[in-house]
């Protein structure tokens, strides 16, 4: 097998992408963070001694998305044309659900830039509730649509 991380003297290596074509690519990822019902009707009453949970995760995932570089060792970095992103309350199960979706034009795909923006919007709901509920549990954090790019699409059935 060939990995595109290691060089021929099996020393680790940033890809080279410059023979690559500039295309649109998007990723779409999601995960969810459970809650107790104490925690979760806390943010739904914007009643958090931290400040606004939501809208304070909805930054951090932007950020996260455009600061995977700086975490993610071989990731380049990129220039994102766009960060989405959307929560969504699953009060049935005291949870939320944020899906982050990224967008650039360029050489490389951007699933770790949607992946990283979840997870650290995930852990900013994580911190801002801590003091209230220390049970909580992050899940299932996922692609769940990739387009663009030599490997074609992807979509998570």
């Amino acid at each position: 097998m060939n990995l595109t991380h290691l060089d021929e003297k099996n020393k680790p290596k940033m890809v080279d992408v410059s023979n690559k074509d500039e295309t649109v690519r998007i990723a779409i990822a999601s995960g969810i963070i459970e809650v107790g019902k104490i925690a979760f009707d806390a943010v739904i009453a914007n009643e958090t001694k931290k400040g606004p949970v939501l809208q304070t995760a909805v930054i951090a995932a932007i950020m996260g998305a455009k600061r995977t570089s700086d975490l993610i060792p071989m990731c380049h970095p990129l220039m994102l044309t766009s960060v989405k992103t959307d929560i969504e309350e699953l009060s049935d199960i005291s949870s939320f659900r944020l899906t982050v979706t990224a967008k650039l034009k360029g050489r490389t795909g951007v699933e770790m830039e949607a992946l990283t923006g979840v997870s650290v919007g995930l852990l900013t709901i994580y911190d801002m509730l801590k003091a209230i509920d220390k049970s909580m549990v992050i899940r299932d954090i996922q692609l769940e649509h990739k387009e663009g790019g030599k490997s074609g699409d992807f979509n998570r059935q």
